[in-house]
Order: structure tokens, then sequence, then C-alpha cells
């Protein structure tokens, strides 16, 4: 059986820790914080003070530091991926989430192809930085009112095949992937590249079964059938009554994994 964590901060962990939650999956601008320098850094204490492993981190690129467009600079990007990948190297963050829908947003009028390629160029110079790490980059899609590329498994893995590197593989984020309607044989044949997972229900991004709206079996069968067996975290809504909800919400989970 896959791993089950949730995402948010470290402090949390004691709570989730109690509601039978496996690990933390954190923020690397808070965590990891590669705009600051060593110094500064604080986000090496909060990592060593989780009571729960803190594996995985998510928002790999601040909105203000752009992937795409005429603003975007390589150079920078460069600097800011060396600090990052070098702290999750030390802190045992092992997997870092590409969403960073601000930062990779293709601007209005902007050339998509070339678009295409400065996000393959800021990758291709993270994948090495990430390899001497151990660190792995997956790419998360983000349905199209929150971004406008990298929109579905699909699309993403145009990239993942391009750099063709196993430090960049892809994600699948179960809310993003229904809110595009995307069919489940995409998520089949990107299978062998999907290293990460990350659980909402479709309707209100809440927490697994909250909704009572999601196909959660459909879903984990494709990943049963791979023999998934890497991390599978919560991220949507805050869970409302969290002592008494959270536990449930990871026995759904559970549940609904075997059942699948």
């Amino acid at each position: 059986m896959p791993t089950f964590g949730m995402c948010g901060s470290p402090a949390s962990s004691s709570a989730f820790k109690a509601a039978g939650w496996a690990y933390v999956e954190g923020s690397i601008q808070a965590l990891l914080q590669g705009t600051m320098n060593d110094a500064a850094w604080t986000g090496r204490a909060e990592i060593a003070a989780s009571v729960l492993p803190v594996p995985a981190a998510n928002m790999l690129v601040p909105g203000n530091l752009k992937v795409t467009g005429p603003d975007a600079d390589l150079s920078k990007l460069e600097r800011y991926m060396t600090n990052v990948l070098r702290r999750a190297g030390q802190t045992g963050v092992k997997t870092l989430v590409f969403g960073s829908g601000v930062a990779r947003a293709i601007p209005d009028g902007f050339d998509r192809g070339r678009a295409k390629e400065q996000i393959l160029a800021y990758l291709r110079a993270s994948v090495p930085l990430a390899a001497k790490a151990g660190v792995t980059i997956v790419a998360e899609p983000l349905n199209r009112v929150e971004c406008n590329v990298m929109n579905s498994v699909a699309e993403c893995m145009t990239y993942v095949k391009a750099i063709e590197h196993p430090n960049f593989q892809c994600l699948v984020d179960s809310y993003h992937f229904w809110l595009e309607d995307e069919p489940l044989e995409n998520l089949r044949a990107a299978m062998p590249w999907i290293k990460h997972v990350h659980l909402a229900d479709k309707v209100g991004r809440v927490a697994p079964g909250l909704s009572g709206q999601s196909d959660y079996r459909s879903f984990f069968k494709v990943l049963k059938d791979a023999n998934y067996q890497g991390l599978i975290s919560y991220e949507g809504s805050p869970i409302p009554d969290f002592d008494v909800t959270a536990p449930k919400i990871l026995d759904y989970v559970r549940r609904e994994w075997d059942a699948a």
C-alpha cells in the first residue's frame, strides 16, 4: 500500500500524526527558502523539529520568479534552484512538486512555443542539480483556471519525455485530473513516470470523501494496477473539526484503495 500524508506545515505534524497520517508535505517557499542566503535560512530547523518525516514539498518556484515570458531569467532561476535543491538534499526532502502556476503561466500574447522552450531550459538546468542532491522534481498538472500551460497529465508527459531524465517525473492530482475531465487512459499511459500523487475531491477541493461526489476507486485502480507504492498526499481545503475528521478521511482513503 502507498504511504498517505498531508500537505501542511511541520508545525502541524503532531496533529497529523495523532490522526494517523504518516508524513508532512511542506511548502518549498516556507522550508527551503531558495531566495534567502544560508544565514537567513530557517527551514532546516523547522524540518528537524517535525515529529513526522517531510519527504516532499510543493510550491517550487515563487510567483515573482518567472519561468516563461519576457521577464524569465534563467540565471536567476539556476541560482534559486541551486539553493533549493542543495537544501532539499541536506534535509531529506526527496520530492519537489513543480506546480508554480503563477511562475510558469504564459503571458498573454507571448509565443507558446517559445514559452515551452523556456520551461524546458529551466528543467534542463535544474535536473542535474536535482540528481546531485538525490531529489526528484515532479511536474504537476494544474487546471486551466489556475494556469494556462501543463494542464493535464498528458501535456506534462510531453515535458517529461522531452527531458528524459530519472530525476524529472510526473505527478497526478485527482482534483486537477477530474476538473480537466482527463480520461483514465491518460493516467494509465503515464504510470511508469508517476512518482507522486495528490488527492482532493473535485467539488470544493475538499478532503477525500467529504463531498460524496468523487470516484476514487476507479482512480486508485489505475495506480494499483501499476503497483504504485509511493507517496499520496491530501492537498486541498482546510479540514473542519480536524481531530475528529482527519482520521475518518484516512480510513476512507484506505478503504477506497483496498476496494479498488
